[in-house]
């Protein structure tokens, strides 16, 4: 019989909500244990998850020290990632780790040159990898359905800022909120920017002879508020002078999440790259086609369940597709580039 891969859940916010109850459609993992500072939270999530009382802390140090666990999510603020994902480590604790992954590079460098980093699974939560569209897409890229690509467009742009409330007028910015608040990591490029770096990485990375650590960042634009939240920024990656992606994020423009790939005699057209249900994916080329995937599970369960068996079979990273080591430190480089521009 496999064994079950035991996890355990640090912050408990929006998106660990979401991820806990995909575990409801995962066969080779369980929800063990969970850590909040908030007791309305830990009380929510016990009632809601069954998680026994031994199970629930109020301190991060003390699930760390749960030896029943076998891998912790991390799903705390942006700041807190680099703290939490550094004592995980000096425990010897598999970490997967909420995105971004890093705000500061500096994190990332001595997260990577820890002495327990290469024996354990460090792994980052980009989970539109795992949707059947990005698996196809890369087959129809690998098959040469559109012949050699030549470039992307890549989109995400969500109206949080000009969005109205029920009565007409305009909301009032919360900058205690964390997108909007700097000292937690906050801006439209590292929430939203990381996943359009990650996707240019992964379709450059698809040929051998692009170099992508050979990267130039040109054509940045950025929009900001109260001088140092971005919250509209567009920028062009070239990578090895080979393929180049342009990326555009936002705040305040309904920019939609699409991904266009575009290849010598075809594109391939995502319409929704980042959490997508049952949209179609279009290729357009040798053979046009459309892509449906219906009767799918959550996305978070996909996930859970390739990174739990990544994790039984004793890898110290994401397979493929999922984001590996190398390319989860290089994307954070691109992301920071990207910011201190």
């Amino acid at each position: 019989m496999k064994h079950t891969i035991k996890w355990g859940i640090i912050g408990l916010g929006n998106i660990a909500y979401e991820f806990a109850k995909a575990f409801n459609n995962v066969d080779n993992a369980d929800l063990l244990a969970v850590a909040s500072t908030s007791n309305e939270k830990l009380s929510k999530f016990k009632k809601n998850f069954n998680i026994n009382s031994e199970n629930i802390y109020d301190n991060y140090e003390k699930i760390l020290d749960n030896k029943n666990i076998d891998v912790v999510y991390i799903a705390l603020p942006n700041s807190l990632h680099f703290e939490w994902s550094l004592k995980a480590i000096e425990k010897k604790k598999n970490i997967f780790l909420e995105k971004p992954a890093f705000i500061n590079l500096t994190h990332a460098e001595k997260l990577f040159n820890n002495k327990n980093f290469k024996s354990i699974f460090f792994g980052e939560g980009y989970m539109y990898r795992y949707h059947p569209q990005i698996i196809e897409s890369i087959k129809v890229i690998k098959s040469g359905q559109i012949g050699k690509i030549l470039s992307m467009k890549t989109y995400f742009g969500i109206n949080l800022i000009n969005k109205k409330n029920f009565f007409g007028f305009k909301k009032k910015i919360d900058f205690n909120k964390r997108i909007f608040n700097k000292k937690l990591g906050g801006g439209v490029i590292f929430d939203q920017g990381c996943y359009t770096t990650s996707m240019s990485l992964l379709v450059a990375s698809l040929y051998e002879d692009i170099d992508v650590n050979n990267y130039e960042l040109i054509d940045i634009k950025t929009e900001y508020i109260n001088s140092d939240i971005d919250i509209d920024s567009s920028a062009k990656i070239n990578f090895d002078n080979k393929f180049y992606s342009i990326m555009n994020v936002s705040f305040n423009r309904d920019l939609g999440k699409k991904t266009i790939i575009i290849g010598e005699t075809g594109k391939i057209i995502l319409e929704n790259s980042w959490n997508p249900g049952i949209e179609k994916t279009l290729i357009e080329g040798k053979i046009n086609k459309v892509l449906e995937f219906k009767n799918l599970k959550n996305l978070y369960s996909l996930e859970i369940e390739k990174v739990s068996e990544d994790i039984r079979c004793n890898r110290t990273e994401s397979s493929f597709p999922g984001i590996n080591k190398k390319e989860i430190f290089l994307n954070s480089k691109l992301i920071n580039n990207w910011v201190d521009e």
